[in-house]
């Protein structure tokens, strides 16, 4: 190969390990058929292209850029953070090794008056498999967005590789989660109002996967009084493995059900590697998670915010419609799927005067705008702990928040694979066009307005089509009211898709 298709070819593997607002990719070698691509040098070659993305952005020279640096769990870690430091001092920065942190954590190093940076970088691939890792960027106004991406990436394609000097006085260490958790544990006493250990009495426990988010059994809880015996998997361990560190992960939620009955909790928790999602078990078994954990923050927050918007991802029950606007008085916004969208739409609406304190995905991703819209699962988690403590206090439960919640009887999710096209996302719209026209033609009511995909609404239940937002697939979404529902609701879906040859409808068979 000459050297300018190398060059060409190094630079399309570098735009590549793009995915949405950050970057994803395989750092680890040793899983068939999954070549490492997140290598040390691109990761260098990265760091270089957000300090030309962060320069222009405050307008300071690279070598007055404040960075902050840390990492969940994975093995990887600190491979690919050396490899960046190399590139950030030999930019001149001096950067901060935070160490092991969580994803909200790094965020907040641009916010607190003690640490005050210009950007940090958080080396994390979520609850991605161990082999896998990546790097997810912010400046003080928040996460970056896919646009910004994109030119870290294009920044990263014209850098070379750099080699820094790497000492005690080029790189400073810093307890970056004992200053997060002091922050998050002066919000409760604050809340509580209840002497220094507001908790006392409470059995809490923490389910961490192996990641990240053991600080918050050991830095949160218990200084606060509470008991978190019975926690599980709070030892970090890059290769997870108990359970995929992923709320979403019916074995993940299992453990923590099982964490929380054998030990007789008040609560348990559970977090995603990470730490930016988050769910929760009552101390009856039940799980608090996807529309759930929706209702209960929404729940939490109607009394001080009346009447507001909460704004969701496209996939949430009908029945959580009702329950947030018939029983607790506000509003529901369904938005397209992708945390970041729910959370720009989030702004937008308070920037246009339309209250809306919280967007959250049933993935569990929940971002507060009493929060610096940041989705950050351990915030989650002290809202709940509050609430818990208040009803703890009140000889109520947790629970009694969303007693009236329905729950559908039947949720199914099928994904169409579409394979033999070009360009994927021309033929998933045709196909979305279609199908809203055959819809309507057939006299299906068709839910509007629709920001994703398109939502049929069937006497008892409801089915929406729409395309991933990364893959070449079409996720079908299906709820019913009545056993057996699904599937018929699934039937009358492929009747409307039967023709469509590039998309496989044999999952409609599994």
């Amino acid at each position: 190969m000459s050297e300018q298709n190398q060059k060409i070819a190094d630079e399309r593997a570098i735009m590549k390990l793009a995915n949405g607002s950050d970057i994803r990719g395989v750092a680890t070698a040793g899983v068939a058929d999954e070549k490492v691509n997140l290598t040390s040098e691109a990761a260098n070659r990265i760091a270089s292209g957000f300090v030309d993305f962060l320069a222009g952005k405050t307008k300071k020279a690279p070598r007055d850029l404040r960075i902050a640096v840390g990492h969940d769990s994975r093995i990887s870690a600190s491979t690919l953070k050396m490899a960046i430091f190399e590139a950030l001092t030999a930019a001149g920065i001096r950067p901060l090794d935070c160490g092991m942190a969580s994803t909200p954590a790094m965020f907040m190093s641009t916010i607190f008056d003690e640490t005050n940076m210009d950007g940090a970088i958080m080396i994390t691939a979520s609850h991605l498999p161990y082999n896998r890792n990546g790097l997810k960027f912010f400046t003080k106004k928040g996460g970056v967005e896919h646009e910004d991406i994109t030119a870290i990436l294009k920044g990263a394609c014209r850098a070379p590789e750099l080699k820094g000097n790497l000492t005690k006085t080029t790189v400073a260490e810093y307890d970056l989660i004992g200053l997060y958790t002091r922050h998050l544990r002066k919000k409760i006493c604050e809340e509580l109002n209840d002497g220094e250990q507001p908790l006392k009495g409470m059995h809490i426990v923490v389910d961490a996967g192996n990641g990240a988010g053991g600080f918050f059994a050991s830095k949160v809880l218990e200084p606060l009084g509470a008991d978190t015996s019975g926690s599980r998997y709070l030892e970090p361990d890059g290769r997870f493995p108990n359970h995929i560190p992923n709320p979403e992960n019916k074995q993940a939620m299992a453990a923590i059900r099982e964490a929380v009955l054998t030990s007789k909790a008040d609560l348990g928790l559970i977090f995603d590697t990470d730490v930016d999602r988050m769910s929760a078990v009552l101390e009856t078994g039940e799980e608090i998670s996807r529309n759930a954990l929706i209702a209960m923050m929404a729940a939490i927050l109607a009394p001080d915010y009346p009447g507001s918007t909460i704004i969701t991802d496209s996939v949430t029950s009908d029945e959580l419609t009702i329950f947030l606007e018939q029983e607790l008085g506000l509003k529901h916004l369904r938005y397209m799927r992708g945390y970041k969208n729910v959370i720009n739409e989030c702004i937008r609406k308070n920037h246009s005067g339309v209250v809306s304190p919280l967007a959250i995905e049933t993935s569990g991703h929940g971002a507060l705008s009493e929060n610096y819209y940041l989705d950050d699962g351990a915030y989650l988690a002290v809202k709940l702990v509050i609430a818990a403590a208040k009803a703890f206090k009140q000889g109520k439960t947790l629970g009694t928040l969303i007693e009236k919640l329905g729950h559908p009887v039947e949720s199914r999710e099928y994904r169409l694979k579409i394979t033999g096209v070009e360009d994927f996302r021309d033929y998933g719209e045709t196909v979305l066009e279609t199908f809203e026209k055959r819809a309507a033609e057939k006299g299906i009511q068709i839910a509007s307005p629709s920001y994703e995909g398109v939502r049929l609404v069937f006497a008892d239940g409801w089915a929406l089509l729409r395309m991933s937002l990364h893959d070449p697939n079409m996720p079908l979404n299906v709820e019913s009211r009545k056993e057996g529902g699904a599937v018929e609701i699934a039937d009358r879906v492929k009747e409307l898709i039967a023709d469509f040859d590039a998309l496989d409808l044999s999952v409609f068979n599994k």
